[in-house]
């Protein structure tokens, strides 16, 4: 927790020139987040003043405390190491992806309708002698 907290006053980037994509993506992400709370509080404000001035704040600290995030040693070599598997991975072509795709929805619509015959069937059955 000490770490945390002397880490949040700290303005110095961690191997500010690795993982760069990762970092980013993960600070986008967490930035829309505080964003859209900031945003959901200027609705919930009382005064004109705390109608803008909170939501600012909010949207402040909360970016502030984004960047520091992705900046913490530990957090910067996680981000830093899932950027470097992810450059290791072999993408599938277009249509291969397109091909795998249709595959699964082919399966999903097979198995609803196989599921929907199981359903019919006992259905009939419970009906035929229970006489429900």
């Amino acid at each position: 927790m000490a770490e945390l907290i002397a880490g949040m006053f700290n303005a110095s980037r961690y191997k500010r020139s690795q993982g760069r994509v990762a970092r980013q993506l993960t600070f986008a992400a967490i930035a829309v987040a505080v964003a859209v709370g900031a945003w959901k509080l200027n609705s919930v404000a009382v005064t004109d003043v705390g109608k803008y001035v909170v939501p600012l704040v909010v949207l402040a600290a909360g970016l502030w405390a984004g960047f520091r995030i992705v900046n913490m040693p530990k957090f910067a070599d996680f981000l830093i190491s899932v950027e470097a598997e992810m450059n290791k991975v072999s993408w599938p072509s277009r249509a291969e992806s397109w091909r795998a795709s249709l595959v699964v929805i082919v399966v999903i619509f097979f198995l609803a309708g196989l599921l929907f015959a199981y359903d019919f069937v006992l259905d009939l059955a419970l009906n035929f002698i229970f006489g429900l």
